[in-house]
C-alpha cells in the first residue's frame, strides 16, 4: 500500500524505528525528493515558494495534516521556502513508520495545489 493511503497509528509499534531496508526503500520508492538524516534520525525536504503568502499557505495545511494524524514535523518556515522535518521524539529521536506517512501526505498536497490563488511551488533546490 502506499505510504500516503495510510494513516499514523499510535501505539508502541508506531514508535519502533524503521529498519534500514525498509527506510531505503520507502525513501527511494515513495519519497524520493525527502533526505534521510543519520545523525538526527529524521527525514527532511525543503519547499520553494514564490512568496510568503504560499510559503504559509503550504504551512497552514501541514498544520492540518499533522493535527490530524496526530504527529507533527518541526518546521523552519522562511520567506519562500518551508523545511519540513520528521523524526519520532517519544522513540528517542528515530524515523518511524509514522514520519514516512506524514512526509507522503504532505507529498501529495503537489497534486491538490490548493494553497491560494495561482498557487506554484518551486521545488527545485
Amino acid at each position: 500500500m502506499q505510504l500516503k493511503e495510510q494513516q499514523c497509528v499510535h501505539n508502541d509499534e508506531a514508535r519502533s524505528p524503521v529498519d534500514t531496508d525498509t527506510r531505503d526503500q520507502l525513501l527511494s520508492q515513495q519519497l524520493s525528493q525527502w533526505q534521510f538524516d543519520a545523525e538526527a534520525g529524521a527525514v527532511m525536504r525543503k519547499f520553494k515558494f514564490k512568496n510568503y503568502y504560499h510559503t504559509m499557505a503550504f504551512v497552514n495545511a501541514v498544520a492540518w495534516i499533522a493535527n490530524k494524524q496526530a504527529h507533527h514535523p518541526d518546521l523552519e518556515v522562511s520567506y519562500g521556502h518551508c523545511v519540513v522535518r520528521y523524526t519520532t521524539h517519544d522513540a528517542g529521536n528515530s524515523l518511524c513508520m509514522n514520519d514516512l506517512i506524514c512526509a507522503a501526505h504532505i507529498d501529495a498536497l503537489e497534486s491538490n495545489g490548493d494553497f491560494g490563488p495561482n498557487f506554484q511551488p518551486n521545488l527545485q533546490d
